[in-house]
């Protein structure tokens, strides 16, 4: 029902970090829709010459299962994710990405391989040629590997990105896609200095792909002057309605095993009965599901839609937990899954700092609890008896975890979904 995202010009194809490819396979399964984002970065990467392409969304909204797939599209794309145990610094970041950085430099300098009759009629004529391995150590000898000192700031990722730029192909790209921008650890490198030290200037043909929570501009971390652009999520309610209900019916829609999984086809995969005999299997215990308590699919499908608030990271926990006969009456979802309660727990501890202000703090977010409707900053601090400026202060440290909407010429907030709010309710705060 879309088409593919366009893979950018390259001959280097590779495997990512091991680290990392779980999460990605994890995160790309059953992919619906996001036609919108491919395209908006497809567009980006046409027009510019090197740049920065950042996706913004809210918990849960599908920002690094865009970003998976679009690895997994394009797998000569360096992938890194900060969200993982140990990877939000800056000096493992560089580490780990240069180490990538030089083996792209070296694929670049080496020439392709000949065929097998041609190899042996050129070991009668040539002499000996250093083996691909030598090679590469010749080329990490030359750079000197990754120092020491590599950590310390962006010299050398710089180096060797305007290495690979001189490399490069007309039209050839670098892609370097970073999941979870607004999970590093800014403590790791001195405070004046870009996120994970990312460039101030790219060469041409070298570009950045990052994903984050919302944020405030003024905090963004990043002082870069090169082309950039944002596609924030929230700014498209009916694309992701869409892309929500396709979700719903790749679980509601039978399949056959010469039929593609609904989130397949965009970038030449091949579809593996694995795969297609576990979707019968959901399908056909969906519909049942839904036969047994008489709901109608497309009832089920508009009420799903709804409840899940565009939100894919509770619309696949509630969807895993009806499957799994956690919900045994349809529309019962006032008991959450242990994943979604963990979640929001690591909300809770991000937004609540028992080091500074820790009563206020409580007060404005009992606030939002207690308001179905977004309020405003003035109308906070009233019911606090607080400064509004305080109250500004406190709610711009929690912009990724709020949604923000103008009404009379004055931004009001709220939760950013509906069952956050119910379950912080019910705790003890």
């Amino acid at each position: 029902m879309n088409s593919p995202p366009r893979p950018p010009t390259t001959n280097h194809l590779r495997g990512h970090p091991r680290e990392f490819e779980q999460i990605i396979q994890e995160k790309s399964q059953n992919f619906v829709g996001r036609e919108f984002v491919f395209t908006g970065i497809n567009n980006f990467f046409d027009r510019h010459r090197h740049g920065y392409f950042t996706i913004i969304g809210a918990p849960g909204s599908g920002k690094s299962a865009i970003l998976a797939k679009y690895v997994t599209n394009n797998p000569q794309v360096i992938y890194y994710n900060a969200e993982l145990e140990g990877k939000n610094r800056a000096d493992e970041f560089l580490k780990v990405v240069c180490t990538q950085l030089i083996d792209w430099l070296h694929d670049l300098r080496t020439p392709p391989q000949p065929s097998p009759q041609a190899r042996r009629e050129q070991d009668l004529r040539i002499p000996p040629q250093p083996s691909p391995q030598a090679r590469k150590e010749q080329d990490f000898s030359q750079l000197g590997g990754v120092p020491d000192n590599a950590t310390e700031g962006s010299w050398f990722l710089s180096l060797l990105l305007q290495q690979i730029s001189d490399e490069l192909e007309p039209h050839q790209k670098l892609i370097i896609a970073i999941d979870g921008l607004n999970c590093i650890d800014r403590n790791s490198q001195p405070p004046s200095t870009n996120l994970f030290y990312l460039p101030r200037y790219l060469p041409d043909g070298v570009y950045f792909l990052l994903t984050r929570r919302p944020f405030l501009r003024e905090k963004s971390g990043l002082l870069i002057e090169t082309p950039s652009q944002s596609l924030d999520l929230a700014d498209y309610p009916e694309e992701n309605r869409r892309d929500i209900q396709a979700y719903i019916q790749s679980y509601l829609t039978p399949l056959t095993p010469l039929t593609p999984l609904p989130y397949e086809g965009r970038g030449g995969q091949d579809y593996s009965s694995h795969l297609v005999g576990e979707g019968l299997g959901e399908r056909s215990s969906f519909k049942s599901w839904l036969s047994n308590h008489q709901i109608n699919e497309e009832e089920f499908c508009d009420r799903l839609t709804t409840d899940s608030e565009n939100n894919f990271m509770y619309l696949s926990q509630i969807i895993s937990a009806t499957l799994g006969g956690f919900y045994p009456e349809p529309f019962q979802y006032n008991q959450l899954t242990s994943v979604l309660g963990a979640y929001y727990q690591q909300h809770l501890q991000n937004m609540i700092s028992f080091e500074q202000e820790e009563g206020f703090n409580i007060a404005v977010l009992n606030v939002l609890v207690q308001q179905k409707q977004p309020i405003s900053v003035e109308a906070i601090a009233h019911i606090i008896d607080a400064d509004e400026y305080e109250v500004e202060e406190v709610l711009e440290n929690w912009l990724e975890f709020l949604q923000q909407q103008r009404i009379a010429e004055e931004i009001h907030y709220s939760l950013y979904h509906s069952s956050f709010r119910h379950w912080l309710s019910r705790q003890q705060i």
